[in-house]
């Protein structure tokens, strides 16, 4: 699973002109049950995306095709981790790692 952490990189006027073609990127990706769970940080200063299911890889090659990274108003941090303990809600994406 992947925490996917963007931080704005431009003033907020300049990412909200690429807001609506965010979202229908955002709502592609819920679609395909890439994207668990998303929203504004606080302050809103970014955001955070909650992914499972792909590879590093596949999760780096998402966050570039972003309109706020294509666009230029954005940083992705990804940090991968393993999903051992989840809610019922998320038990589909639980992580049994070997020990």
């Amino acid at each position: 699973m992947f925490v996917m952490e963007l931080t704005y990189t431009a003033p907020i006027e300049a990412v909200e002109d690429h807001i609506d073609a965010h979202f229908a990127w955002l709502d592609g990706y819920y679609a395909s049950g890439v994207f668990l769970a998303s929203g504004r940080k606080v302050p809103r200063d970014g955001g955070v995306i909650l992914a499972g299911g792909v590879s590093r890889a596949e999760i780096e090659k998402i966050a570039a095709e972003d309109p706020f990274t294509v666009a230029g108003v954005c940083a992705y941090r990804i940090t991968e981790f393993l999903a051992t303990k989840t809610s019922a809600d998320l038990a589909t994406v639980r992580e049994n790692p070997a020990v």
